[in-house]
């Protein structure tokens, strides 16, 4: 009895930490800029730290930041951003902006790594009657394995969907900004560290 329930805490213990995260979505339009600084008449506003749970675990584990950006074009001339605005570091340093979908790709949860749950079908629930004999098995895997399963995959699959949903959505890479124009992004970079960033215009 006393081996059941520490399998069953186990278990437990597993599902609660393992479990499929929903998406949150991240609106840029609606995001309070604190991060801002101005080059050429083009102001530019970013947040990092935008992602929690799964994604932002895969962010650490792959050395990546998304960040939502906002340029706002108060120069006489139109910009391409990647072209004539480039994302740089204080110190002149340009940034390899990633694609938008390259960065869905390394950051989106795997829904086939929850198969493992699979391996719970199997498991019985053993009782046993006041003589210590056992009276009966209840085979609960059939429903805990492929239930935490099947409900781990479509939720990851879901919260997938709305985070490549976003990121297509704003995907600013070679998006041109006329004068006078504010433009809204969610880009992904290559770095470890929440250093400061601005724009480079050429």
């Amino acid at each position: 009895m006393k081996i059941i329930k520490i399998l069953l805490l186990f278990l437990a213990t597993l599902t609660l930490t393992n479990c499929a995260s929903g998406y949150k979505m991240i609106e840029p339009k609606t995001i309070n800029y604190i991060s801002t600084n101005e080059t050429a008449n083009v102001k530019f506003e970013y947040k990092y730290d935008l992602l929690d749970k799964k994604y932002s675990k895969k962010e650490l584990k792959k050395g990546i930041k998304l960040l939502a950006i906002k340029i706002t074009n108060n120069s006489d001339r139109d910009l391409m951003f990647g072209r004539d605005a480039k994302l740089a570091y204080e110190n002149g340093t340009e940034i390899f902006v990633m694609e938008n979908d390259k960065v869905f790709k390394t950051l989106k949860q795997s829904p086939a790594s929850y198969l493992w749950y699979l391996f719970l079908t199997p498991v019985n629930l053993y009782t046993t009657g006041s003589d210590g004999q056992q009276t009966s098995s209840t085979p609960i895997g059939f429903v805990i394995g492929p239930g935490l399963a099947g409900g781990n995959m479509i939720a990851a699959g879901s919260a997938n969907k709305k985070f490549k949903t976003e990121m297509l959505e704003y995907d600013i890479n070679g998006t041109t900004i006329k004068k006078g124009e504010t433009v809204y992004g969610l880009i992904g970079i290559k770095t470890d560290s929440f250093d400061s960033l601005k724009l480079k215009i050429e």
